[in-house]
């Protein structure tokens, strides 16, 4: 189910409803309605929303400025590479690298600054982990509400 590729930061919800519209073209009679796969499609696009955002609205709502939000968007991608590699249990791996790495590239990025306190930095970067964790946690439960939809779509 490619579901679950969403937790390895797999482009899952697009499979689903790219498959959903490659079915309904292939079939003669229709199975989804045109409403329902817009929907679908608008639900995987949010989902991406969210989580692109997740971890530089976390570092930001911390007090992070431009630089450290950037530098959680970099520090997410990087860390769920490098967790993945490192940490090869499914799931886990990705979900830590990506919280830590979003946290690491906000703390550097924001040390950088004069102003900024290492304390306050480490705060800043905690937050840009748990952004990550919430808009990566939002996106799967998207996903799983576009995989409810399209099995009642087409079995019902």
């Amino acid at each position: 189910m490619f579901w679950f590729l969403t937790f390895f930061a797999l482009p899952g919800n697009w499979l689903i409803v790219i498959s959903a519209w490659a079915f309904e073209l292939w079939r003669p009679e229709a199975i989804f309605s045109t409403p329902t796969l817009v929907f679908i499609t608008i639900l995987a696009l949010l989902g991406e929303i969210i989580e692109f955002i997740g971890g530089m609205g976390g570092a930001k709502k911390a007090g992070a400025g431009l630089r450290g939000t950037l530098g959680a968007l970099f520090g997410a991608i990087t860390g769920a590479i490098l967790g993945t590699v490192l940490l090869p249990i499914p799931i886990v791996g990705t979900f830590a690298g990506a919280c830590i790495g979003a946290g690491i590239g906000t703390w550097s990025m924001e040390l950088t600054r004069e102003d900024v306190h290492p304390g306050r930095a480490a705060k800043m970067g905690v937050g840009a982990g748990i952004g990550v964790l919430i808009g990566t946690g939002t996106k799967i439960v998207i996903g799983a509400f576009i995989c409810l939809i399209v099995a009642f779509a087409a079995f019902v």
